[in-house]
């Protein structure tokens, strides 16, 4: 799918059974739990804006409203894609109540209106080389007033062949069931997030890796509140 020119009804369909994937394996709440650490001290009456990079079918925004609605959290929620025909899908699956609003845009060329409080990003990084990811790290750290968080995958051999029966037992799309091997040997381990954290520059120990089940390597970023 990321070679590949495909219908916006397939792009959708591909968005859809990824939204699957990650309810049944629980790859939202890694997102989840940072944000009731993150906002710990926040007051509730305080609005917090939360910007999702590359979100996809906009699943996990919409995870995060329901977050908020149950701990009565004001939130300005905004996603930034690169990719048109996401922005529309994510658009048409989102309730004018949710209050989701959805920019297509390069993330490096992206400028919010408001000020951002927390930057999450979902099964994004795997997509970039490593001198983009760099990029990406000092691009969150310049403009995250809390903190980050990047949920990815861990580079595993037993996620890269369960993926597949897991595909197969749920008969995901064509390009779903290709893609998500090659995702998965796209992914991380810890000492390469580490060693791309050292390039860019961030604060040495205020940045942790974190192992997350099921084979999610996620790197968290808090900032103490001023």
């Amino acid at each position: 799918m990321d070679v590949e020119a495909v219908s916006f009804e397939d792009f959708r369909a591909c968005l859809q059974d990824l939204s699957r994937v990650n309810t049944l394996t629980l790859g939202r709440r890694p997102v989840l739990a940072f944000l009731d650490r993150a906002l710990r001290d926040v007051p509730l009456d305080t609005r917090v804006t939360i910007l999702d990079v590359a979100f996809g079918y906009g699943d996990t925004l919409r995870a995060i409203r329901r977050w908020g609605e149950r701990r009565g959290r004001k939130l300005n929620l905004l996603g930034v894609d690169l990719s048109p025909q996401a922005v529309q899908a994510a658009r048409e699956a989102t309730t004018a109540r949710e209050d989701i609003v959805y920019h297509c845009a390069d993330v490096f060329a992206f400028e919010p209106s408001v000020p951002v409080d927390l930057v999450v990003s979902s099964l994004f990084t795997h997509h970039l080389n490593g001198d983009a990811i760099v990029r990406f790290l000092r691009w969150m750290e310049t403009r995250a007033r809390l903190g980050w968080y990047v949920n990815d995958l861990h580079r595993h051999p037993v996620s890269f062949h369960g993926f597949r029966l897991l595909a197969r037992a749920l008969r995901l799309h064509r390009f779903v069931r290709h893609d998500g091997p090659v995702s998965i040997a796209r992914g991380f381990r810890p000492h390469e997030w580490g060693d791309l954290i050292a390039m860019a520059g961030l604060p040495q120990g205020e940045t942790e890796i974190v192992r997350r089940m099921p084979f999610r390597l996620c790197v968290e970023r808090l900032k103490a509140i001023s």
